[in-house]
């Protein structure tokens, strides 16, 4: 699969995160914070600096899910990405 143009193809990365004061958010919580982490699966044609198997923070508000041989995947467009990690 080969996304067209600025978009990007990511799978999506349940992590746990300990706050300052010890507690852990289990993936629930982490729904809930506007950037989610990600794994590059594609990206398009016209994105030079993002590359397959980077891992990244994006802006969710701006993502939609897509079902690709019964495997859900996110795409995002390249403007979206917060942070290459």
């Amino acid at each position: 699969m080969k996304p067209i143009g600025k978009y990007i193809i990511v799978k999506d990365i349940q992590e746990t995160i300990t706050t300052e004061s010890g507690l852990i958010l289990s993936g629930e919580d982490t729904n809930q914070l506007r950037y989610k982490r990600a794994s590059v699966i594609a990206s398009g044609t016209d994105v030079s600096v993002i590359d397959e198997g980077d891992e990244l923070y994006y802006d969710k508000a701006h993502s939609f899910t897509m079902l690709i041989d019964d495997i859900q995947y996110t795409i995002i467009s390249e403007r979206d990405v917060v942070v290459v990690i």
